[in-house]
């Protein structure tokens, strides 16, 4: 899932009003997306003490208000046509893996997921995306379960050192092209603290990588890959609202839900190995 440019570079004022909205007015209702209408919007901001003016003036919508009944509708139309028959449950993600692996000779690392019992077996998204990976880099090098933290470097000192270890980091945990985060779930039977809290440790790693960017002019590709239809539709469809938020605000270059991951990884590990390509370049020139 790419953002969609035209809510990019809003400001932030419009971020808070969409999560007051989304709070009073709710995600989600009977398997669909709300998207709420500009009377409920002005409900909402009412019983929240906001001033509903900022919406609706002399009885016609505002441009705040426009603009937010555009994005709950593209919000609702994205998750519920194109994330929701992405998402895999275990049976399909372990197909998915099982012709990914028969497809190519990988020699990355496969790991295993930390179930116990019959539930033991491959970490199938994980898994996936290390072969993707593998298979489009060619030979360069790839970190593919970083045991340290991310580091941004000048003249060999750290300029920045993100807080939480990453999933993976290409081509190392040292000045990476890209970093990504990988949340798979296929067998929780419950909707917990630890799957909202992954959610949000992306969020952190996106604003690190953002004030990066902003005051330093160092870009870093920062991913989230997800999956599990249970978890996230099932129980989690207020999360993939906050991670579709997320996206446009610019905490992530781009999130993959199930099957995107064999979808796009092509194209995106090919701009990886360019910007590498490039960096080397300036290196040796």
């Amino acid at each position: 899932m790419k953002p969609i440019p035209k809510f990019l570079n809003k400001p932030k004022s419009f971020w808070a009003s969409v999560r007051s909205l989304s709070q009073k007015v709710g995600y989600s209702k009977k398997g669909t997306i709300i998207i709420p209408t500009i009377a409920q919007m002005v409900a909402a901001f009412e019983n929240l003490g906001l001033d509903s003016q900022s919406l609706v003036r002399e009885d016609q919508p505002t441009q705040l208000a426009i603009d937010l009944l555009d994005y709950f509708t593209e919000r609702s139309r994205v998750l519920m046509d194109e994330v929701e028959p992405r998402l895999l449950n275990a049976e399909q993600a372990k197909e998915l893996y099982e012709q990914t692996r028969a497809e190519f000779d990988h020699k990355c690392p496969i790991p295993m997921n930390k179930q116990k019992g019959e539930k033991r077996a491959e970490a199938f998204l994980t898994a996936i995306v290390n072969m993707m990976v593998e298979r489009h880099i060619g030979e360069l090098p790839c970190d593919y379960d970083p045991r340290e933290l991310t580091t941004i470097t000048h003249g060999g000192v750290p300029l920045r050192t993100l807080a939480r270890r990453l999933d993976g980091a290409f081509p190392s945990t040292i000045n990476p092209v890209a970093v990504w985060e990988i949340k798979e779930y296929y067998y929780t039977t419950t909707f917990g603290s630890r799957v909202s809290g992954g959610v949000y440790e992306t969020l952190l790693d996106g604003m690190e990588v953002e004030e990066l960017s902003e005051h330093e002019g160092i870009d870093v590709k920062h991913y989230l890959i997800a999956d599990a239809h249970f978890t996230w539709w099932e129980c989690g469809k207020s999360y993939l609202c906050r991670m579709f938020d997320s996206l446009h605000m610019g905490y992530a270059d781009e999130i993959l839900f199930g099957r995107e991951v064999v979808e796009e990884m092509p194209r995106i590990v090919a701009e990886w190995v360019e910007i590498y390509d490039q960096r080397s370049r300036i290196i040796n020139s």
